[in-house]
């Protein structure tokens, strides 16, 4: 019986020399290697992201940094005493956002990375990324380069020493074109209202101010305890995150009368001598087509031609020039304006427009093109759709000389102007009645006495009000003009979404607009 037992436990013993011998020679290697390794602390230095300025130097997003000491948060001033001291202090950054809502459309803010960016190797866990804005579009120049540092730890995980280090790279500053000054008025001046401002140099294409409301403020994503707020601004029916003067699309009513005006020219539908008798309304099949003049004041403006329709806005001219036109024409000088297009501006989401044609009607809504579509579609109504942006764009060919200039809001875009070939008599015909519009007799009675530095008659308008819901009347107001006559470095253009009437409700805020930018 004890040489059993003897020999179970020589058994055993020579079981234990064997797993000795597997974990020390066989697997001893791999075990210091983990060893090493578990030693060894890779940390993350968070690298500054670029600041964001506006064309005087002011800023409109930047990373303010704050450290972390002893696993508490401090401001900057206290982490600068600290390293004076000696001591080691880990740099981390927050995202201010000094126009708050005003610019908010603009910059866009920043949220983490989702893990299909993680997982596809876009992006680092935790990384804060570019979302919407000038922040998403540039956000490859923007973003820096973080850093990392090794340390060797004890078993406890208490640091022993500095092994060595990557250092982080901050990214690069962007200087927008956008006027800080001119961007909150725009914004202040839309305050309580659903609508846009686009603000720009027709010359160049730059990007004054563009404001959109209601927005949201930027800020909130990245301070803590905001995810409340984020969620009531997520669930708002007035939806404060679209840019209603990129992504959206809405009807430009008697706006659009600058296009089919020039295009009845070029196309010979109408000349200089023209003249259409304005017998308040056209009738046809029982349906009857008015006249803005005759509906609110049962007034007739006789016979009117090119300059005196766009001056008056003239609806009976109009319809009269969109039957001689056909829709084929108008669809096709609405394209060479790019209104079914993307401008090129450097914001994501940018919408295209929409231009209606008899092939479209019939394959998407199944009836044929009547007369009265065509109606519609010379006076900026019906199915036709464009952005506010594209209706700044449209109004700067005619301040410019006859160019499309791509919009843009940083100076990393370079200038790109391509001229739309048209009659320059024609062209002057049309900024004829745009310069009519803004005196007396014209539609926009608030710049009959606007002046700038003490110059009057400096402004060339368009007034529109696009009817947008036939049984409630509901109308969205338009008004668009730049300045001053001899050589342009200013075009406006005001939208109110269900607004009202162009020269009653938006007019009035291109005139502030215009004397802030002239009395700067």
């Amino acid at each position: 019986m004890v040489k059993i037992y003897r020999l179970i436990l020589l058994v055993c013993f020579f079981l234990l020399l064997l797993r000795l011998a597997q974990l020390t020679i066989v697997q001893g290697r791999d075990f210091r290697s983990q060893a090493e390794q578990n030693r060894i602390v890779k940390e993350r230095l968070v690298a500054a992201r670029g600041t964001i300025f506006d064309r005087n130097g002011k800023i409109l997003a930047i990373d303010d940094p704050y450290c972390l000491y002893q696993g508490k948060e401090q401001d900057r001033e206290e982490c600068l005493r600290l390293r004076s001291l000696g001591e080691k202090v880990e740099w981390l950054f927050w995202r201010y956002y000094p126009l708050a809502e005003a610019g908010g459309h603009i910059t866009g803010y920043l949220g983490q990375a989702s893990r299909e960016e993680v997982s596809s190797g876009q992006y680092q866990q935790d990384q804060l990324v570019g979302r919407g804005g000038v922040e998403e579009y540039y956000q490859s120049e923007l973003a820096g380069w973080d850093g990392y540092r090794l340390s060797e730890t004890d078993i406890k995980g208490e640091k022993i020493r500095e092994i060595g280090e990557v250092a982080s790279r901050e990214g690069k500053s962007i200087t927008l074109f956008i006027d800080s000054q001119i961007q909150k008025k725009a914004f202040s001046l839309l305050s309580g209202s659903l609508g846009a401002v686009v603000v720009s140099n027709p010359q160049n294409g730059e990007i004054i101010a563009l404001a959109s409301s209601p927005a949201f403020d930027p800020n909130l994503f990245v301070l803590k305890g905001n995810d409340q707020q984020i969620v009531s601004l997520l669930a708002d029916g007035n939806q404060p995150f679209l840019n209603r003067a990129v992504s959206a699309r809405f009807p430009p009513g008697s706006i659009f009368k600058l296009v089919s005006g020039l295009a009845g020219l070029e196309e010979g539908a109408i000349g200089v001598d023209t003249k259409i008798e304005d017998t308040g309304f056209i009738e046809v099949n029982n349906y009857r087509y008015a006249n803005w003049y005759y509906t609110q004041y049962g007034k007739k403006d006789q016979n009117v031609d090119i300059v005196e329709a766009i001056k008056r806005s003239n609806d009976v001219f109009f319809y009269r020039l969109g039957e001689r036109l056909g829709p084929e024409k108008l669809a096709d000088w609405s394209e060479r304006f790019f209104l079914n297009d993307l401008s090129g501006i450097d914001l994501p989401a940018e919408a295209r427009g929409f231009v209606p044609s008899p092939k479209w009607k019939e394959e998407v809504v199944g009836e044929p093109w009547f007369l009265g579509n065509s109606f519609h579609f010379a006076i900026g109504q019906g199915d036709l759709a464009i952005t506010p942006l594209m209706a700044n764009l449209m109004t700067n060919f005619f301040a410019n000389g006859g160019y499309f200039c791509r919009p843009r809001l940083a100076n990393s875009l370079p200038v790109f102007c391509q001229e739309i070939v048209a009659d320059d008599q024609n062209r002057e015909l049309i900024l004829s009645g745009m310069i009519a519009a803004c005196r007396p007799g014209g539609t926009a009675s608030v710049f009959f006495d606007f002046e700038i530095n003490g110059r009057s008659n400096q402004v060339a308008c368009k007034t529109g009000t696009a009817e947008f819901d036939i049984e409630s009347k509901r109308t969205h107001a338009w008004f668009t003009a730049f300045a001053p006559l001899d050589k342009p470095i200013v075009s406006v253009t005001v939208f109110l979404q269900s607004g009202g009437g162009g020269a009653r409700e938006a007019a009035p805020i291109a005139k502030e607009i215009l004397k802030e930018f002239f009395a700067n």
